[in-house]
């Protein structure tokens, strides 16, 4: 079998550290523009971050496409509500607000439980509207959902994850654990079954060990997308809880470390089509940093 196309990159291209460090972006490359052109000189892949906060924008999605070159790929994070996360009544779209403001009641953070089911359909389809432009030009990778730790191993969640095929039909789909159980030594080949049978590329991680949130650092392919996120190793931070979210990823990699995954992503790239491989440390410019450093040792 041929190896799969190996694409590496970061897990933001926007993140304020990166850009306040001032070791990647050189002078007078400060626009939105400027910015995602000059990453997309240096890498194949990003990862989209701001999706999580707020859902994506057919706008947005449109100017991504036309600021980068063909062969270019985005992995698209989907909306916090959609992977059983909060967000903030102020960062809900327009169109959902009067419809959540009295079943929210006194929560602070609006949930999905909150949505009338005219809200959650509402929801999926600015996801699919949004996401045509990127798939139209060939740009678009994968749609990630990264769940929590409170979305654990139940029949009514293994019922969720059987319900995003038919909601982003068109859409490659990526699914990250943090913990919930899924991975643990007795339910990791029904999980990794479970996607596998739903089309649904299982997301390989490399993140702090012995937390609630932990995932254990398995590679898998259960599509023909095979799809891998490092994290860092920091476990002073892992679980702190920070204004700055990039403080939780205050980690680089060194060379061994990075080793450790080169035969992992090679023997994944053996059994999928693509490999993406993103690096989440977005604290100032260490993800683009080890980003680098992985592709040179991915060449070798």
């Amino acid at each position: 079998m041929t190896s799969a196309r190996i694409l590496v990159g970061t897990c933001s291209w926007t993140d304020p550290t990166l850009i306040a460090c001032g070791r990647f972006y050189p002078a007078g490359v400060s626009s939105a523009e400027a910015r995602l052109r000059y990453y997309a000189e240096h890498f194949p892949l990003v990862e989209v971050d701001s999706t999580y906060y707020a859902p994506p924008s057919e706008r947005n999605a449109r100017l991504w496409a036309e600021r980068t070159p063909d062969g270019f790929v985005f992995d698209v994070k989907a909306y916090a509500l959609l992977t059983g996360h909060g967000t903030r009544f102020d960062r809900l779209p327009t169109a959902l607000r009067g419809l959540v403001s009295a079943r929210a009641g006194g929560h602070e953070n609006v949930y999905l439980k909150h949505m009338p089911p005219e809200g959650v359909e509402l929801i999926w389809r600015i996801h699919r509207d949004a996401l045509q432009p990127l798939h139209q030009a060939g740009r678009l990778g994968a749609v990630l959902f990264q769940f929590p730790p409170w979305f654990t191993r139940t029949n009514n969640n293994v019922d969720y994850l059987r319900s995003l095929r038919r909601r982003l039909p068109d859409c490659r789909l990526a699914v990250e654990f943090r913990g919930g159980g899924w991975m643990e030594e007795e339910a990791a080949a029904g999980s990794l079954a479970l996607l596998e049978h739903e089309g649904l590329a299982y997301v390989s991680v490399d993140e702090p060990q012995g937390f609630r949130s932990s995932t254990p650092p398995l590679a898998a392919a259960t599509t023909e997308l095979a799809y891998v996120r490092l994290h860092g190793r920091n476990r002073d931070t892992w679980d702190a809880r920070s204004a700055v979210a990039s403080d939780r990823f205050n980690y680089l990699y060194d060379d061994d470390e990075l080793r450790e995954w080169v035969p992992r992503v090679r023997e994944l790239s053996q059994s999928a089509r693509a490999v993406h491989v993103l690096f989440n440390n977005n604290y100032e410019d260490y993800g683009v940093r080890n980003a680098h450093q992985m592709a040179a040792l991915l060449a070798e």
